[in-house]
Formats: C-alpha cells, structure tokens, sequence
C-alpha cells in the first residue's frame, strides 16, 4: 500500500498519546532510577545497563552506543520500519484519528486500512485451519513427511507454524465463508480461493498440500506457500500477489532471522524453505529464503537493514543447478555488488547438496566453518569463469580473457580493480611470474583502451605521480577532518546552547562563511527552517530526522550530549572562536595553496606585475594563517 503523506497534526497527536516508557517496555525490561528509566540497551550487546528512558522528556539515550530519540524513532529504529508505517501503527494503538496532507486521500486510506487488516485475520484464521488439519487424520502424511523426509521436531513445526490443507476442492472455502462468515471476495482478495470458470462457486487455491505460512517483518501470515505431497506439479505453489503479499519485496522468514542477523551482523539467503527452516532448526537464525525468485533489490536493501556491515552470503548447492540458481538470485544486486554497498558472497555446499540435506549428515559448526570460508562474489564469479578450462589452449585462453575482462570493467572501486587485475594476470601468468606485468598491462589496455578511462599499468614515472598526488590528497584529507570537527562543533552548540545562536550566526556572517559538507549543509536548511520552533529546536530536527533518516544519518550524533562534550560546551565563546578559526583556516589553506600554485607557474621577467600580485596575495594569505593559528587556542580534536 502507498501511504499519503501524514497530516502534521496526526504525527504530533500520535507522539502526545505514545508514551514512550509504555512504547520501550514492551522490549526492553525498564527499572526506575530516579526520575528516568533504565535498562540494557537493545541496540547493543551490553552487560550492564547504559540505556536510560525520560518520561518527562519523551526521549530515550544510550550512553553506550549514543542511539537517541522519541517513541516513533525507537520503534523504526529496532523495527527496521518507515517513518510513515510507525506513525499508523502508532495511531492505531492509541485511538489517533489518521489525517492526511491531501483530504481527498483519507477516505482512501481509511478504506484500504480497514481491507488491510481483514486480510491479515482472514490469513490468521487459515493458518489456525491449516495447523488444526494437520494434527488430524487426514494429515497424518503430511506429519510423516515433516518428522522422517526433513527431520523436523515438534518444536520447530509448531515455530514455523506448518499445516496441511485438505485434499477437497472446498474445504477451506466453506470453513471460512460458511463457518467463519467472512466475505467470499474477502476470501478470494487473500488468495485463498478462485472463481470457477464454469457453473458458479469457488474453489481452494491449495488441496492436499503441506502449507507453510508466509510472514511480514512484523511476523503476521501475508501468504502461504504449498508444497505437493503428491507426484502434482508445481512441486512449489506460492500465493498470488495480493494487497498483502509480493513475492519480489518478501523474504520467507525474515521474522525469525532479523535479530539473528543483528547478532551475527550476516545475512545468509537460501533458495528453499526447508533450508531455511532446517538451518534456524540447527540454530543458524541468520537465515532468509528467497521464494525461488531473483533476489530484487527490495528484498536486498530489506535484509541489509539488519546487517551493519552489509554482508550478505548466497547459499545454492553447487551443481550446474545450483550455480544457475545462484547467478539467478543475484540478479539486481550485482550493481550493488560492483560498486561495494554489499558485501556479498556466495557458498556452494559440496556434493551438490542444499543446506538441508547437507545438515542430515553434517553439524551445524561444519556449516559455519563453510560460512566463513565462502568466497567473495568476485572470487566465484573468477572461479566460475575459469572452471574446467584449460588456460594452455589457445581457444580457451582468449575465452576467459574476455570474460574476466567484462567482469573487471564493471568494478567502480580502484582499489578492488588494482587487486582483482593482479589476481586476474596471475591466474593468466599460468604460475610463470615473469609474465604477470605483461597480462597486468594487456588487462589495463582492455579494460581502458585509449582516451576512455585512466587505466594504465604502473612505472616508475607513473609511480613518482601517484606519491606526489598521495601527498597532496593527504593534506586535503586533513584539512577535510579538520573542517568536519569545526562544522559539527559548531552546530552541536547551535543545537543544544540556544543563548551562543546569535553569536554563531553573526561568526559565520561576518567571516562570509558556509557550512562545506554536504550533511552539514542539509542540517543548517533544516535548522534555519525551523526558525519558530527555537525553543524545541532538538526535537523538532528530530523529528525531521525521523522522515529523512538518510539526508540525515551522518549527523544524528550531534543531537546529543554525552559527558564530555557537556563539560566542553560551557566555554563555549572560546569553543565557538576555535571552530570557526579552524573553518576560516582551512578555506584560507586552500587560497594559499592556490596562489602558490600561480605564483610558481607565473614568468616573473615576461608578467612581472602578475608575478607581484600572485605574491603579494601569497604572503597575506600567510600572515592570516598564522593569526589564526593563534585564534585556535587548544585542538577541536579534544571537543568531539
């Protein structure tokens, strides 16, 4: 469902009636301590408590790991969810009446809200059905099936919530529509039921299939999917796409493993649902299937929420089947992939066999050993290339050339290229070491011929330019980390010490300078546009924050003090002096380096009066340096 954007006074209403200790202790055990709250950090491992709620405030901190904000944000925060979906599950809790931005828009919404939710109990109710019949006699195969074929205990089919529907053609129907009285279009909007073509009526979309629900992130059934018990094809039947369910922005059992996957910062995909059920059974609860569809780019970005580290394992058995099925699953994300905002590797089980055949004869530890050990993606994509040809005749040399080639072209990263062209001429070089510059250099030559990109192999002279050039970028690089402290120094006092705003203002006008980052750049658009809301000035940004969380992610750490920086804050007119002689010094080093620039290239006999100015601009540009170096009276670099 696309939700409108949300009336400004349904967001406020909901955050005056969501008390955030009532919010934060469905999930964290809180225990009072004075007038605040605490208790351990659900973002974070921890052994003793560092994470403290305000009632008065409405705000939760971390001592620990600095996470901060008010009930919405706690909830979007470990949810991995929008902004908008909190506030109206938020709304619902507490009785909010939902408004949007556009009236026209709140019929509609009011109406596919109220759809929303008789599906999902329309779901819950069949597989309460599913689960029933599968303890009965006529699902006595299908429990046979569960226990001797995959091996699964009680505790594990009731986890996963697996059933049976009845082998007739209106089982389900009637116990739904007859029994439960729901609306026989309800029924069919669930994907449960299908109109005959002939002679009126419906019938159940599953017949005497083992079922396994399909969930939400939040664990509510969205769909189902039917695996035969018979020689009956599909082998697999999913739902269809409902208002619900969408096979390509839905991951099977992403419910069970989003916390898994925070634990052990990995995401593991599989192709089945029995690989998936088979590895959380044996305590891998990282684990995720892909309703054996190419990975989307939706289903990516949506388990990498859980992941700090963006590492994300592709398991697919190893035969010609698996290896399809795995650069099948790749589909969208090898971008992703290219440019390094996935670290993703791929792991091929050994004898051909997916991960639940492999845990039959193997230990979950041998599967982890075989976790860490995978290959990087471009490690197996090389491996793939290079299987089963022989490098020592011509056809098959020129062959994987090319294919390591278009591989290499479309790694963005200069480093990762540098490092797979090298691994590419060594496995060319065919163990003779003596040949590796020359393959190094014909790969440069194919990877960027002439005029396109600026790829060339590495000699002496090259060398001498790139040393000079990493010279130079270190000096911008720290003039870089110089300029990002005195920025965010200067908008966390801005932030949290409303009598030093004025005098922050009149600095920068004064001087005629501008925040440089970009991130910087956007919280001072969003401080300035909220000039009527100076008195909650933290928490309005907040809020904001809580609706661009990605414009804003770089600088959510500035919204809150820790100790060090209180104590700083108060000398805050020489804290303020000192950040912005570091702003003005680092503008002022570029302008030195700039004339120098000039002045060195200048002909002082053919464009003597040029040469003077270039000089003279030189010399001031110095003398002011060297003022403000006295302006900084102690480093920035202790302040943050």
């Amino acid at each position: 469902m696309q939700i409108p954007r949300l009336h400004p006074d349904t967001i406020e209403e909901v955050k005056l009636r969501a008390d955030i200790v009532d919010v934060v202790s469905e999930y964290v055990v809180l225990r009072k301590r004075g007038k605040d709250f605490v208790g351990l950090c659900p973002f974070h491992d921890e052994k003793s408590p560092s994470f403290t709620v305000s009632q008065t405030k409405q705000m939760y901190y971390c001592f620990g790991c600095q996470a901060g904000g008010n009930a919405i944000k706690f909830v979007m925060e470990l949810g991995k969810r929008s902004f908008a979906e909190v506030v109206l599950d938020l709304a619902r809790r507490y009785q909010v009446p939902v408004q949007t931005l556009e009236p026209e828009q709140r019929q509609e919404l009011q109406r596919q809200l109220s759809l929303r939710e008789q599906l999902y109990e329309v779901l819950a109710s069949t597989a309460q059905f599913y689960q029933h019949a599968l303890r009965q006699s006529q699902g006595q195969k299908a429990i046979e099936y569960l226990q001797s074929n995959r091996r699964l205990k009680e505790e594990t089919i009731q986890q996963f919530g697996l059933g049976y529907a009845p082998a007739s053609w209106e089982t389900l129907h009637r116990y739904l529509v007859e029994d439960k009285h729901y609306p026989v279009q309800l029924v069919e909007k669930a994907g449960l039921i299908k109109a005959r073509k002939e002679g009126g009526g419906y019938y159940d979309v599953f017949r005497d299939r083992l079922m396994i629900p399909i969930r939400d992130v939040q664990g509510r059934v969205i769909a189902f999917g039917g695996r035969t018990l018979t020689d009956e094809q599909p082998k697999y039947l999913n739902s269809p796409e409902t208002e619900l369910f969408s096979k390509g922005k839905t991951l099977f059992a992403l419910d069970q493993a989003k916390s898994g996957i925070s634990q052990v910062d990995q995401a593991v995909v599989v192709e089945g649902y029995f690989d998936a059920i088979a590895l959380h059974a044996a305590g891998i609860n990282n684990t995720v299937a892909s309703l054996g569809t190419a990975l989307s780019l939706e289903q990516v970005r949506l388990v990498l929420r859980y992941t700090e580290s963006k590492q994300l394992v592709l398991n697919f058995d190893a035969d010609k089947a698996g290896t399809n099925a795995a650069e099948r699953a790749i589909g969208e994300i090898a971008e992703l992939a290219y440019k390094g905002e996935v670290q993703l590797k791929i792991l091929n089980l050994p004898d051909g066999k997916d991960a639940d055949e492999y845990l039959h004869s193997h230990t979950a530890d041998n599967y982890r050993q075989l976790l860490e050990n995978a290959s990087l993606w471009l490690d197996w994509q090389i491996q793939q290339i290079t299987k089963d040809r022989d490098l020592k005749q011509a056809t098959d040399f020129q062959q994987v050339t090319q294919q390591l080639v278009k591989l290499l072209k479309n790694i963005d990263n200069s480093d990762t290229l540098n490092y797979y062209i090298s691994r590419c001429a060594e496995i060319l070089s065919l163990g003779d070491t003596r040949l590796i510059p020359l393959r190094v250099e014909n790969l440069f030559t194919q990877i960027a011929p002439p005029g396109s990109r600026n790829l060339a192999p590495v000699t002496t002279t090259r060398l001498r330019k790139q040393q000079a050039l990493a010279a130079k970028q270190s000096l911008v690089t720290g003039d870089r980390t110089l300029l990002e402290q005195a920025e965010a120094l200067l908008l966390l006092i801005y932030l949290h010490c409303p009598e030093q705003r004025q005098a922050i203002v009149n600095e920068l006008e004064e001087r005629d300078l501008q925040f440089s980052l970009s991130h910087h750049r956007f919280l001072w658009r969003q401080i300035l546009e909220s000039t009527g809301e100076q008195v909650n000035l933290v928490s309005t940004i907040q809020d904001r924050y809580l609706e661009l969380s990605e414009e804003l992610g770089l600088v959510s750490h500035l919204f809150h003090l820790n100790e060090k920086s209180k104590k700083e804050v108060l000398r805050t007119p020489q804290v303020i002096q000192a950040a912005i002689a570091c702003m003005e010094r680092v503008l002022r080093e570029k302008r030195y380096r700039h004339f120098l620039e000039l002045w060195q290239q200048t002909d002082s006999e053919a464009e003597p009066e040029r040469y003077q100015s270039y000089y003279q601009a030189l010399y001031a540009e110095k003398l002011r340096l060297q003022e403000l170096d006295r302006l900084r009276q102690f480093s920035i670099t202790d302040l943050l």
